[in-house]
């Protein structure tokens, strides 16, 4: 072989070597190691979001339209079987008294009074005159949740007990089969926490500061929960402006009492909504904030439902459990785990139940403060995804789209192992509406999981058209399993979404879903994350829309 020759094969093997060296940068950052996160993490963690963006390979879908709905949604059909919400305890006798209960009473630890009440009273013997066995079931529902089922007749305890006495009262006015039974269960408070030496001593000093863009405060969904429903009436009180300038400075809506305790417990927010019960029994809370009483008492009242179709037997059944949950022996116990403290607090107001209801229609029109929000929905296509999951991601968009007010800025993305405009943003108008729609109807699962790519593309969105609209409320949802395999990891993108303040949403789809993952991504910019099956993700993506939407 002559000099020339071998000169041309150094050559070749020097260009094989280095497109085998790009090959694998590429692949390296392409396929995520699982231990450390992308490119070992670090390196790239940094980035900032236009820089994350033009290392990515984005492709842009044809819009094709699709057949909307305009109907009203059926409340009935959405409600998922109330097997959903299976029974904390069941009981077995020949009459068995079942209670819908508010999560602070049958949960785990200190939050499972009601639990311990039903399985003292299922073991005590208990009988009628006419020698019937009685029993307890409890069903944990959130209030709202509860409300809905008792309105819409899909399935009707035969008690309920929210955490206060306003969506009882909602459920009445709105031709719920219950009525009062007794005013009070266990005895408990709605409250802010306020960081300590805040100089905040009241609740009036504490929502002043929220609208005076003094301290960042997280509250609960009026619709599904009581303390939510507690503080939006109390703001609407004074007006519905008194509202809009308190809610235009929160960065943080949960989906419940206990989600909002499990999610921002870091401390990250100067005040958040709570109940005293839930406080007390969390250090962490305890060390980081001061409680202050607000609104109507959480009493816990007990509502009976479809009295008149209760034989005299089950009357005198629901009499023995009410009068065993309100005993000594068991209100010892419930002082224990936190509750019947504060019982100097007297509420001022009371609500009915159509001023219920007109505040929830009013919290529907107002809570955007007339402000245009931008919000990208991130949908897994991939091949985890196939079958179930994918049909269920499929059906909640296009049940969820019919609550997106037509004033929001609305696309879509999907991602497998690469990741695809589906519909740009645009005014969510009957014609936005349509090709949103088409794009869901033609999704289809296979590949890989870019999760952190797609939410690269749908910040990168986001922020483009909040240079138009600089005044708009922007928030993003990812539709997952959790699952991210391929693209960047979470930790190269962390940064660039804090600085972004964009809100992940995260709604995680079957049993083997990476909720703490998910969970993570959410908290991050303080958002809410929800774990819906195939039965009640319709449900969970209306009250999320709802809130949000």
């Amino acid at each position: 072989m002559d000099k020339r020759t071998k000169g041309l094969v150094v050559v070749g093997v020097l260009v094989i070597i280095a497109m085998i060296a790009v090959i694998i940068g590429i692949v390296g950052r392409k396929v995520i190691n699982i231990a450390g996160g992308g490119n070992g993490g670090s390196s790239r963690s940094d980035m900032t979001l236009d820089e994350l963006y033009a290392d990515l390979d984005v492709s842009e879908a044809t819009p094709v339209k699709g057949t909307v709905t305009l109907d009203t949604p059926d409340l009935y059909a959405e409600l998922p079987e109330i097997d959903k919400y299976p029974l904390a305890v069941e009981g077995n006798g020949d009459i068995d008294i079942e209670i819908f209960t508010s999560g602070e009473k049958a949960g785990k630890d200190n939050d499972s009074w009601l639990i311990d009440v039903a399985n003292s009273f299922n073991g005590s013997g208990v009988k009628t005159a006419d020698g019937k066995s009685v029993s307890m079931s409890v069903r944990s529902v959130p209030s709202g949740t509860a409300a809905d089922y008792i309105i819409s007749g899909k399935y009707l305890p035969d008690l309920y007990t929210p955490s206060n006495t306003l969506f009882g009262e909602y459920a009445m006015s709105n031709s719920g089969s219950l009525e009062l039974y007794a005013d009070r269960l266990v005895g408990n408070t709605a409250g802010i926490l306020v960081k300590k030496d805040s100089g905040y001593t009241t609740a009036a000093d504490a929502i002043k500061a929220v609208q005076d863009n003094k301290i960042t405060m997280g509250y609960t969904n009026p619709q599904t929960s009581a303390t939510g429903l507690n503080l939006l009436l109390t703001l609407l009180q004074d007006g519905e402006d008194n509202f809009t300038k308190f809610n235009s400075n929160i960065p943080y809506v949960a989906y419940t009492t206990q989600q909002m305790r499990d999610s921002a417990s870091n401390g990250t927010l100067d005040a958040m909504l709570s109940e005293y019960q839930a406080y007390i029994n969390d250090s962490n809370l305890v060390s980081m904030y001061d409680f202050i009483a607000f609104g109507v008492r959480h009493d816990n009242p007990v509502y009976i439902c479809n009295k008149s179709g209760k034989s005299a037997s089950e009357l005198e059944a629901i009499q023995l459990v009410v009068d065993y949950c309100k005993s000594d022996d068991m209100q010892t116990i419930a002082t224990k785990r936190g509750f019947n403290a504060n019982d100097d607090y007297t509420a001022t107001e009371e609500f009915s139940g159509a001023q219920v209801t007109q505040g929830l229609k009013t919290y529907k029109k107002t809570k955007d403060n007339g402000k245009d929000i931008i919000a990208v929905f991130v949908a897994d296509c991939s091949g985890s995804m196939d079958g179930d999951p994918m049909n269920q991601l499929k059906n909640s968009l296009t049940n969820g789209a019919q609550y997106i007010n037509d004033n929001n800025y609305v696309g879509l993305v999907s991602y497998s192992s690469s990741v695809t405009v589906e519909v740009p943003i645009a005014q969510f108008d009957l014609n936005q509406r349509s090709y949103f729609q088409g794009s869901v109807n033609n999704l289809m699962a296979s590949g890989g999981t870019a999760s952190y790519d797609a939410v690269v593309v749908a910040m990168k969105m986001i922020t483009d058209a909040k240079a138009e609209h600089p005044d708009a409320k922007c928030m993003l949802f990812l539709l997952s399993d959790g699952y991210a395999n391929v693209g960047y990891s979470m930790d190269e993108i962390t940064s660039a979404l804090r600085q972004s303040n964009i809100p992940v949403y995260t709604i995680g789809y079957g049993g083997d879903a990476d909720t703490d993952e998910l969970t993570k991504l959410s908290g991050i910019n303080e958002a809410a994350s929800i774990n819906a099956d195939s039965d009640d993700i319709i449900y969970k993506i209306k009250s999320l829309f709802n809130s949000q939407l």
